[in-house]
């Protein structure tokens, strides 16, 4: 009795009308409902593998990237001449990189759809043209560089000789306008030394006329005037056969117009003869695919490029002149076929020599 009694007594409190068996009923139906949902889970999240690798990967590029900051900063302050070399050496490195991926990728599709080198576009050709180049010259401090410990004594030279021994990517600004001028100031060395070769072989050319329009040539280009397109085109005869076409020519005249080039001329006659016609039928084939794009569809620093390619010192010439002297150029090149290409080797001097005073 005095059991129900309290039973009672709390089921009025609560306001229901509870009975003992009831109340027993509903602890158990509590406790299955618990043991049904399971244990209270935690409100920590537990990521999948995937994307605790993910968010490592993150973690650390953002604290390196801080780092890198800080020793930026660093250097900056406490070593500002070395900090521009360091720059410009990490950002010629990323440049170089870029350059062989793009490089990698026209090799590909040249490959894949079996095409051509002549057959790319004209900045494909031209960016694999230099890329060439440029490899070349890594290659020489590669080798320097295998003897044990060689590779401190590299690092020195490339610091003492940078036009010698670093690709464009690695010079400052300043050092990319005085290195082009240097190099132009050693091909155009050679230049009065072609024409004198040109005035020695007019009197073994047999046609009167050509004798005549050659010799006019070399008066105009010695006393300073900037030949005519015509008077270059009526020349071509001259320099498909004996003795200016490109199997013809003398071994001191090759070296010559290896120098013109930028090529080195203390090679044997052989050697000599195929690296000109190399450079001459790469340069043609550029000049095809250029004049398909289009002079006016190329940048301003890819218009100096292409002019100082073909012999001109574009660095301190208007853009404006440069696009005209590329569009003559251009006029004479289309022109000219494969036995014709010693006058094109050839047009390196005759054309620019005399350009808006250029002749210095």
């Amino acid at each position: 009795m005095a059991l129900s009694r309290v039973c009672w007594a709390r089921a009025a409190l609560w306001g229901s009308a509870v009975t003992p068996g009831s109340f027993v009923t509903r602890r158990l139906q509590l406790g299955r409902s618990v043991l049904a949902w399971g244990a209270p889970r935690s409100s920590k999240l537990h990521l999948s593998p995937k994307a605790d690798v993910k968010s490592l990967i993150s973690y650390v590029v953002t604290k390196t990237k801080v780092i890198n900051g800080k020793y930026h900063r660093f250097l900056g302050r406490h070593f500002p001449r070395f900090y521009v070399l360091y720059t410009i050496f990490m950002k010629g490195l990323q440049m170089f990189w870029a350059d062989a991926k793009k490089a990698r990728r026209i090799k590909t599709n040249m490959w894949k759809h079996n095409i051509k080198f002549h057959q790319l576009s004209y900045r494909e050709m031209e960016h694999l043209r230099q890329f060439r180049q440029d490899v070349t010259k890594c290659l020489f401090i590669g080798i320097i560089s295998i003897p044990p410990f060689a590779n401190y004594l590299v690092f020195l030279l490339m610091y003492l000789f940078p036009r010698q021994l670093l690709i464009q990517h690695f010079w400052t600004p300043k050092q990319q306008i005085d290195f082009l001028d240097i190099y132009h100031a050693l091909r155009k060395q050679s230049h009065s030394e072609i024409i004198s070769y040109l005035e020695r072989v007019i009197p073994l050319i047999s046609d009167a006329g050509l004798q005549w329009h050659l010799s006019e040539m070399c008066t105009k280009i010695q006393r300073g005037i900037h030949p005519a397109i015509h008077d270059i085109l009526a020349l071509r005869k001259c320099f498909c056969n004996h003795p200016l076409g490109m199997n013809q020519l003398q071994a001191l005249h090759m070296k010559a117009l290896s120098r013109a080039m930028l090529l080195t001329p203390y090679l044997p006659p052989p050697l000599l003869r195929h690296r000109l016609k190399t450079r001459t039928t790469v340069i043609h084939h550029l000049d095809r695919a250029l004049a398909k794009l289009g002079v006016a569809q190329l940048t301003a620093q890819e218009v100096k490029s292409a002019c100082y390619l073909r012999g001109l010192n574009s660095t301190h010439i208007a853009e404006d002149r440069c696009r005209t002297w590329l569009g003559e150029w251009l006029q004479i090149s289309c022109t000219l076929k494969e036995a014709e290409l010693s006058l094109l080797l050839h047009n390196v001097v005759l054309l620019s020599t005399n350009y808006l005073g250029t002749r210095r």
